[in-house]
């Protein structure tokens, strides 16, 4: 069957997220040049490169807040954004778009919690209003997701009352409480101060264990060869590079991988250790 002819993949022979040809421009500059990757089921997937790469870009594409200039995202088998592969282009509905949308969470650089509301009411918020959950259902939800991050006794505190890890924590459970198929992370780290890093990375990695499937662009060297099953290297919009931990990280072979490994670990000389 040509491409042209498929808008559904069977889930069963396909991985979770599935990535075609992806181009995505801003105006001249083209920021993604036909990405194509696949993520499996609970796979950990570890994107680095240097700022300006594309990263970014690719996860909002994923995650519908960015459209794709051309090329396919197709989620658990099912295609985004268009109603079929091939001419002609027609968009889904808006309530399409916003359902798979739902299936998918994000945790940004900055965390973009409600100010108004306390952590508990954050957390709350998508599965009352989105999901159309009964009150009780999401307080319990929410309450259990604080648990698991280690915020249950700051449920009743304002964002501006916790620290940016606290807050991160709490922007992790906002997400998961829409229980997603997917987990993005963009540098959900970059905004916090060292001695608070541990703790988001520490959340991330309890998640890893759990089975969440995770795409994670990251500038944590050390956290990327800890967590990934797999780690792809982004330069210029392209993937160039992409392996197991051991194979990207320990022994690069695309010289412009080398090159940016070397400079991300002159910031860091404590050697890098895998987890295979």
């Amino acid at each position: 069957m040509s491409e042209s002819d498929v808008t559904e993949i069977d889930a069963a022979r396909v991985p979770l997220v599935r990535i075609m040809e992806l181009t995505k421009h801003f105006g001249d500059r083209l920021i993604l040049d036909r990405v194509s990757l696949d993520v499996e089921a609970k796979q950990r997937l570890v994107l680095i490169g240097p700022s300006g790469s594309g990263k970014t870009t690719l996860l909002r594409c994923i995650n519908h807040l960015e459209k794709p200039t051309s090329g396919h995202v197709f989620i658990d088998g099912r295609l985004c954004w268009r109603k079929a592969p091939g001419e002609p282009h027609i968009d889904l509905p808006d309530a399409e778009i916003a359902r798979q949308r739902r299936e998918i969470g994000m945790v940004f650089q900055r965390f973009n919690l409600f100010p108004h509301m306390t952590a508990l009411q954050n957390v709350m918020c998508g599965p009352l209003k989105v999901l159309k959950r009964p009150r009780n259902e999401a307080h319990d939800l929410a309450m259990a997701l604080l648990e698991k991050v280690g915020m249950a006794e700051h449920r009743d505190a304002y964002p501006e009352r916790l620290s940016g890890g606290q807050q991160q924590r709490v922007a992790i459970s906002r997400a998961l409480a829409m229980q997603p198929k997917l987990m993005l992370f963009d540098e959900a780290t970059s905004a916090l101060d060292p001695e608070l890093v541990g703790e988001v990375l520490g959340v991330m990695r309890k998640l890893a264990e759990d089975g969440m499937t995770m795409i994670i662009v990251t500038h944590e060297m050390h956290f990327a060869a800890s967590i990934a099953d797999r780690v792809i290297v982004m330069d210029a919009g392209r993937i160039i590079d992409e392996g197991s931990p051991i194979e990207i990280l320990k022994s690069p072979k695309h010289p412009r991988t080398a090159a940016f490994l070397s400079r991300m670990l002159n910031e860091n000389t404590s050697p890098i250790q895998t987890s295979a």
